[in-house]
């Protein structure tokens, strides 16, 4: 392929570099993108991912604009993940079974939560649902790939209106004032529910999140397996939006 400036305004985007040089020097940001996302839920595999990001590598190259000051890394891992997800939700959503009984499981939390006026155990939820403890922490690996696959659709999906995922992925150097407000309250929100966890969760998180650590890395940390990080993944996530639907409210 003959060098170019890889569709840049305003200004040079290495012409001296090819896009295939370009997209070998990001390929990491691929790697590091496809291993967060969970896959056991879908008919893909890592290196089905993995391609899928590649093309969303090479379209953010193509895309990328230099004068919007957003550090190509950033802009580059948005396009990324937006065409894994995009993928992924073409051809193997969680199945409506399972959202069916993830929907009943809030559900049936918050009645309870209403009703006894105090947090609930899993016991409690287990038998309002006539289920055992394996099948609600299949619900919590449920809630920890919805959250995988978009932390945004998960945590606010409940909420009025606001920003998603998809929003961001569509064209995500766009301003808009309302929504940016909108995100920024949601933020302080979201990080005083952070505030409100334990010292484990608030770790879990940050390793998830700020140290990019995969579930395999968490589990050895913990030493836990994997299965259980997710399940308490899953949890955080569901007592996040629990608190946050507070304090939006």
């Amino acid at each position: 392929m003959k060098k170019q400036a890889l569709g840049v305004k305003g200004g040079c985007f290495m012409y001296e570099a090819s896009i295939e040089d370009e997209v070998l020097k990001y390929l990491p940001l691929v790697e590091r993108v496809a291993n967060r996302i969970s896959v056991k839920s879908t008919e893909y595999e890592y290196g089905d991912l993995y391609n899928i990001g590649v093309i969303g590598l090479i379209d953010a190259l193509r895309k990328f604009d230099a004068t919007k000051k957003v550090p190509f890394e950033s802009y580059a891992m948005i396009r990324i993940k937006g065409a894994i997800i995009d993928e992924i939700r073409k051809h193997s959503k969680i199945s409506r079974y399972k959202m069916s009984i993830v929907n009943q499981f809030y559900k049936v939390k918050q009645d309870l939560e209403q009703s006894l006026k105090r947090e609930v155990t899993d016991a409690e939820i287990c038998r309002e649902m006539k289920i055992d403890a394996k099948q609600l922490g299949k619900i919590y690996d449920s809630i920890h790939y919805l959250a995988s696959v978009s932390l945004e659709d998960t945590l606010f999906s409940h909420a009025d209106e606001g920003i998603s995922l998809q929003d961001i992925v569509k064209d995500p150097l766009a301003e808009n004032g309302e929504e940016t407000l909108l995100e920024e309250e949601r933020k302080r929100a979201l990080v005083n529910s952070i505030k409100g966890l334990s010292e484990r969760e608030q770790m879990i998180l940050s390793l998830y999140y700020e140290e990019e650590a995969t579930l395999k890395e968490i589990a050895a940390i913990l030493d836990i397996s994997i299965a259980r990080v997710s399940q308490i993944h899953g949890k955080i996530i569901l007592k996040l939006k629990n608190q946050i639907k507070e304090e939006l409210s």
